[in-house]
């Protein structure tokens, strides 16, 4: 009987679909026109826990990134526009962002001794010039942290920890963008073309 309930107990699985709201930054807007090529890994992006040690998760936060990043370029770019290809073929425009995540983690309250949800996501920005030449790949560290106290289920505290996570992102990337060196002397050289 009880090897039967490890095996059930065992076998459950998390299933979350991230969602969330994302505020806008408040930033100066570049007067640039910026192409965003997100891949189908970033769209779709899964994680599924594959450790038998470990709770068994699938989460899902493609649509949650899209949302995401659809919220924060428009506040740091004059002009945004989605491309399916590096270089774009169908638009005209000064740089190309393309992000991907490159690592997904999570710790849960069983694994810390902490009442706490964490979550950890590496994401790498790659900005090209308009003719598909890498100007700048760096990884950019999110952290998001949620207390279960207050929440209804671990699944709705994995979601909250996933979200917090975006914000950083979002925050960071709109914050840091003209400080990563190669776009700052990218900007500036464009800056100095266009007078």
């Amino acid at each position: 009987m009880v090897p039967a309930l490890l095996l059930l107990l065992g076998g459950c699985t998390n299933t979350l679909v991230v969602q969330g709201e994302f505020p806008s930054p408040q930033v100066n807007q570049l007067p640039i026109t910026l192409a965003v090529h997100y891949d189908e890994a970033f769209r779709g992006h899964t994680y599924e826990e594959k450790s038998k040690d470990r709770s068994k998760w699938v989460i899902t936060s493609g649509p949650a990134q899209m949302q995401l990043f659809n919220r924060v370029l428009p506040q740091m770019f004059e002009a945004v526009v989605e491309v399916s290809e590096i270089p774009p073929a169908e638009a005209e425009v000064d740089l190309i962002l393309a992000p991907a995540i490159k690592e997904f983690q999570y710790a849960v309250p069983r694994e810390t001794k902490v009442n706490v949800f964490e979550v950890w996501i590496k994401f790498n920005m790659q900005v090209f010039d308009k003719n598909g030449e890498l100007i700048a790949d760096w990884i950019l560290p999110a952290y998001g942290k949620t207390p279960t106290a207050f929440l209804k289920s671990k699944e709705e505290a994995m979601n909250e920890a996933v979200v917090v996570a975006l914000r950083d992102i979002g925050a960071s990337l709109s914050l840091g963008f003209t400080r990563v060196p190669e776009i700052r002397a990218w900007l500036e050289q464009h800056q100095r073309a266009m007078l």
